[in-house]
């Protein structure tokens, strides 16, 4: 198939604006990993007039996908697994063309995953995982048993990706492959939920009981990329000052319900500031 395509890529390896050029090729008869294309060719560009570009292209039965990626765009799915695919496609890919060893260079800081961005990725699955336990929790005390089990498989999934992201690796679609190996406790705890012949109330009750204590023991480290930000100012933060912080709008739509738990855990203080209006005041945040 790379014989096949050889012209595409070279076509495109020879546009100076290209950093470079990986293939991936499909392992199984189903594959997500390449939306079961035989093929994926991923090419990194910069300061691309559309930030993603996708062609798919047939030969002799075989199917291949062309994807164009802005290096800025494919730096924000990276750092916010906002396309999870991607890290794979790096990570797993055979190298095309290399501008410079652009692709070489990004697959050792995928490998090494530094701390700075391991921090805001464990904020952001902690923030998502905050919103789903809580969400779960509602469920099961208002008798809605299906719902509440539902968003309990989407709170171990999060747990999941956070624990993988805790051990120094970026968590791929196979996250609980993943899991199986370098935390075992993890994956243990998604075993007994899916697979207890329980009723489906009691299940979720005793999983609830279950996650608390492995949520609440990350928090102060899962969190430590907001904390770091509040400490930057010696004044209290409004949630209006946080939510718009450009080091925080990766994780701002769960910024309410992130906030609210730490106030609990008594890891944040809230400062009420008083407005015009009579016994009403304004809430304000500090470490």
């Amino acid at each position: 198939m790379e014989n096949l395509l050889r012209p595409i890529y070279q076509e495109r390896a020879s546009h100076s604006n290209t950093l470079g050029i990986l293939m991936v090729e499909k392992e199984h008869p189903v594959s997500p990993v390449t939306d079961n294309f035989d093929v994926i060719l991923f090419i990194i560009v910069r300061n691309a007039e559309e930030a993603w570009y996708v062609k798919h292209y047939e030969y002799e039965n075989k199917k291949a996908a062309m994807h164009i990626v802005d290096e800025r765009l494919l730096n924000n799915w990276i750092e916010t697994s906002g396309y999870r695919k991607v890290v794979q496609w790096i990570i797993e890919g055979k190298i095309l063309f290399d501008r410079n060893e652009y692709v070489s260079e990004l697959k050792e800081r995928l490998y090494n995953f530094p701390e700075e961005n391991r921090d805001l990725r464990k904020a952001i699955e902690f923030a998502k995982l905050i919103r789903a336990y809580r969400e779960c929790k509602n469920f099961y005390s208002s008798g809605q048993h299906l719902d509440a089990y539902s968003m309990m498989v989407r709170s171990l999934h999060y747990l999941a990706r956070l624990s993988v992201i805790e051990k120094g690796f970026y968590p791929e679609i196979t996250v609980w492959n993943q899991v199986k190996k370098i935390e075992p406790e993890i994956y243990k705890l998604y075993e007994e939920f899916t697979q207890s012949t329980e009723p489906t109330d009691k299940k979720v009750q005793l999983m609830l009981l279950a996650s608390e204590y492995a949520i609440n023991s990350r928090a102060e480290k899962s969190t430590r990329h907001l904390l770091k930000i509040m400490q930057t100012k010696h004044t209290p933060w409004s949630f209006g000052d946080l939510k718009v912080h450009p080091e925080i709008d990766k994780y701002a739509l769960d910024l309410g319900a992130l906030l609210e738990y730490l106030v609990e855990r008594n890891i944040v203080k809230v400062v009420k500031e008083e407005t015009k209006g009579k016994y009403i005041y304004h809430r304000k945040y500090k470490i």
